[in-house]
């Protein structure tokens, strides 16, 4: 009798023990894993925010990315980021699709519309640390307009590739195909890329003194000093929403007859940096109606995007 209580006291004990034991252990094992998810997530936004070039999606893209991991067995997983890296973009790649198929967010219309990516601002003299992760690379504004213009795919082979030197062999499973064709998605990419101004000057003080004088151009209605600092083929993008389509306007004359309409915004602007570059937002009864972007190259503006969309930037949360 009393054998079989210690005998079943013991098991009991035994099996108490290990579930504690094993529960602890799961515990330390799921809290050491978000801990290295962390660590890794500046780089995973980085990713995402290049692939979708909306803040928020990129948001979304890696919290999926984290359910992905809790539901996956990585114990044999010897480079979680790169792992981790290559999840983001399967989930970026699905939703690029998805918005395709839906005809979603298009970024130049027939009519000459456009849609510009989500900007990350800052003060005109600092970025943040956090910014400073996701804008690394000279991810401008430009550069992302371009992005937009690619196909999922190649978008997918540029950005995993190019910015984040993710060998070709483990992108094409991702895309469910071969190497060489992975390639080939990125060297289409690249000359698109390339035949665009995307990179801006990497003096920002010079950056600064250009778009200075393109404010005081405007201020002061001067054509002539507007068309000094604009390239001859500047390309301005503007973007004002679904109740104010924008438009695509082309050449130093054309760019320098449109900012003189906007004179009487230009006399409440405000420096900020946009992705790290020189721009301005102007504002009207302290909220934010014009958010403008300048790519300058050689000392002239070769870009301008402009955001004048009210609900894309009472989202901003800018204040003047």
């Amino acid at each position: 009798m009393d054998k079989n209580v210690n005998e079943t006291g013991n098991e009991a004990g035994n099996e108490t023990g290990n579930e504690t034991g094993n529960g602890a252990g799961h515990d330390r094992d799921d809290d050491l894993l978000a801990e290295r998810f962390e660590e890794h997530r500046p780089h995973l936004r980085a990713v995402a925010y290049r692939m979708l070039g909306s803040l928020s999606e990129a948001e979304d893209a890696v919290q999926e990315a984290w359910f992905k991991l809790g539901r996956s067995d990585t114990a044999e997983v010897r480079n979680l980021g790169g792992w981790l890296t290559t999840v983001v973009g399967r989930v970026c790649l699905d939703m690029l699709r998805s918005r395709v198929s839906r005809r979603e967010d298009p970024l130049e219309w027939p009519d000459g519309r456009v849609r510009i990516p989500d900007p990350v601002i800052s003060r005109a003299d600092t970025v943040d640390p956090e910014q400073e992760v996701l804008l690394a690379d000279s991810v401008g504004i430009a550069l992302l307009v371009v992005l937009e213009t690619l196909t999922p795919a190649e978008r997918l082979a540029f950005v995993l590739h190019d910015l984040f030197a993710v060998p070709f062999e483990e992108i094409a499973p991702v895309l469910g195909r071969t190497p060489a064709a992975t390639r080939q998605l990125a060297s289409r990419a690249r000359r698109r890329v390339q035949a665009t101004p995307t990179a801006p000057d990497p003096d920002l003080a010079r950056q600064r003194e250009v778009v200075s004088a393109f404010l005081a151009a405007a201020r002061g209605g001067d054509f002539d000093a507007l068309v000094s600092v604009l390239d001859p083929d500047v390309v301005a993008r503007a973007d004002g929403g679904t109740l104010r389509p924008g438009r695509l306007m082309r050449g130093a004359g054309t760019v320098a007859s449109q900012a003189i309409t906007f004179a009487a915004f230009a006399q409440t602007a405000v420096p900020v940096l946009v992705n790290g570059a020189a721009g301005f937002v102007a504002f009207t009864d302290g909220r934010p109606v014009t958010l403008m972007a300048f790519t300058v190259q050689g000392g002239k503006i070769v870009a301008i995007d402009i955001l004048n969309d009210p609900e894309r930037l009472a989202a901003l949360g800018l204040t003047a």
